[in-house]
């Protein structure tokens, strides 16, 4: 775990590895749902058997690659695999989906892709399958709506510097595929370089002084919020910097200001309770930053797994405009500090601001709501969820006269919201007998739309009544068996 391989040329193809960059399940005999937390950027592979193998689950981001031949996302012998995620990449050859059971792939170029699963969604991707939902389970946009890739470090003319790619709209292909992609070339000189053992108040200082943070690889107490106040700052961590808030604070705040690029860390929720983990804007934020969004890349947040950990709402987005492009949001179901109040996180992901976009969600297992979406004109690009294993029993997820509370619940206030590829699923293994009136909620209005959606119940733990509100099939006619049942379109 927490493990990530960056070239550092501009371009993929100025770091070549005649070799492969290698995941795989066999620590886990042959189950690669636990690969977490890895990532590979900025490189060109020549696999030595012709296909890479990849095979992640969640907060595993395939970045900036350059594949020449195959990619292979599942483990040795098949097993399981609950990924993923590609941007920006080129995979000269197939993509071999196999026993991948969702995955989300944005602004790249494939040679094709095979198998579907259950949720496979792409955009801005040359070569990807058409449309196919409910079978083969292929949700495909021509192009991102808007797109700018993540901050990443080069060594240029002798130093170090980070690249901060410029924003696109209506992208397809990736960003260097006829030359350097475009973008600014900071000085390392311009970035405080946090080491373990800086404190959040190091950090706010050379913040207000000026300075983008580059978090380098290590775990970080904070006993005060991390402020970034400044616009057009860039906090980039490597190697899966964690930041751990203590005596229940915030571990980040961003201000209501233009071009804040947040990349590459992991916020592990503290034993105290935590009202919110990584806050967007404070609220009624109101400014327009759609010339120059806040842009969170990469950026994970975990309650319990690594030790008891609690927070209210994990992030939440005031600011408007804001793109979510890639996150993993998960109330840990296994490893140490884990059960339903001793890392208790009510809410995942709750959106206040208008036009933000979020390209590929995964949120995970929360107590309540994992997505709740308040503001105007949200879009999100594929969504990935499992409600709450360690539910007790029904009256655990009793939500007034409902029987659970949604994966992704859009407010009844909201006119105009639209999404694309969103799957949940139950396992509820301490309590088989519960059931789901629905995995996601949303206002029956013409703005709102909903494309390309399922619920699934894993081995008849649970089920579900209904997809959306009270539209789409029930999952116990399934029985026991993995089946999932599906809307294409809603209302």
């Amino acid at each position: 775990f927490y493990t990530q391989i960056a070239g550092l040329g501009v371009r993929p193809d100025d770091t070549t590895i005649n070799g492969d960059v290698t995941v795989d399940a066999g620590w886990f005999n042959g189950n690669a749902t636990q690969n977490f937390w890895r990532g590979a950027e900025g490189l060109a592979l020549n696999p030595v058997n012709g296909t890479d193998r990849w095979a992640v689950s969640q907060a595993s981001s395939f970045r900036r690659m350059h594949v020449k031949g195959g990619l292979n996302l599942a483990p040795n012998g098949y097993g399981w695999a609950s990924g993923g995620y590609i941007a920006d990449s080129k995979i000269d050859g197939q993509v071999g989906n196999y026993s991948q059971q969702q995955w989300y792939t944005r602004d790249s170029s494939i040679g094709g892709w095979s198998n579907s699963v259950w949720n496979q969604t792409f955009s801005g991707t040359e070569g990807a399958p058409a449309t196919s939902f409910p079978e083969p389970r292929y949700t495909t946009l021509d192009t991102t709506p808007i797109s700018r890739e993540k901050p990443y470090l080069i060594w240029e003319d002798n130093q170090y510097k980070v690249f901060s790619p410029a924003k696109r709209t209506n992208a397809r292909g990736t960003t260097w595929a006829n030359g350097a992609p475009q973008g600014e070339k900071i000085p390392l000189g311009q970035f405080y370089v946090v080491r373990p053992g800086t404190t959040a108040a190091t950090m706010n200082q050379a913040v207000r002084q000026g300075l983008h943070l580059l978090i380098t690889p290590g775990v970080y107490h904070v006993d005060r919020p991390i402020e970034i106040d400044r616009a057009n700052t860039i906090v980039l961590g490597l190697g899966l910097a964690t930041i751990i808030p203590d005596n229940g604070v915030a571990a980040m705040k961003v201000a209501d200001v233009d071009g804040v690029r947040l990349a590459g860390f992991l916020v592990d929720a503290g034993p105290v309770n935590s009202p919110v983990l990584l806050e967007l804007g404070p609220q009624n934020s109101a400014a327009d930053h759609a010339a120059n969004p806040t842009t969170v890349q990469d950026v994970y947040i975990r309650i319990g797994g690594a030790g008891p950990g609690k927070a209210t709402t994990s992030m939440v987005v005031h600011s408007d405009d804001v793109i979510v492009d890639h996150t993993w949001v998960w109330r840990a179901d296994h490893g140490d500090g884990v059960g339903w109040e001793t890392n208790r996180a009510d809410y995942g992901v709750r959106v206040y601001g208008d036009d933000v976009l979020a390209t590929g969600l995964f949120v995970e297992h929360f107590n309540k709501y994992d997505v709740e979406w308040y503001g105007e004109r949200g879009r999100t690009i594929f969504y990935q969820n499992e409600k709450a294993y360690d539910a007790p029993n029904q009256a655990a997820i009793q939500n007034g006269t409902t029987k659970g509370y949604a994966a992704y619940r859009v407010d009844d206030s909201v006119n105009t919201h639209e999404a694309w590829g969103l799957g949940s699923y139950c396992n509820y293994n301490v309590d088989p007998t519960i059931v789901q009136d629905h995995g996601f909620k949303a206002p029956v209005k013409p703005g709102v739309k909903f494309h390309s959606l399922l619920v699934v119940s894993l081995g008849g733990m649970g089920h579900y009544n209904h997809v959306i509100n009270d539209t789409g099939a029930s999952t116990i006619p399934a029985g026991t068996s993995t089946v999932p049942s599906t809307v294409v379109s809603f209302p």
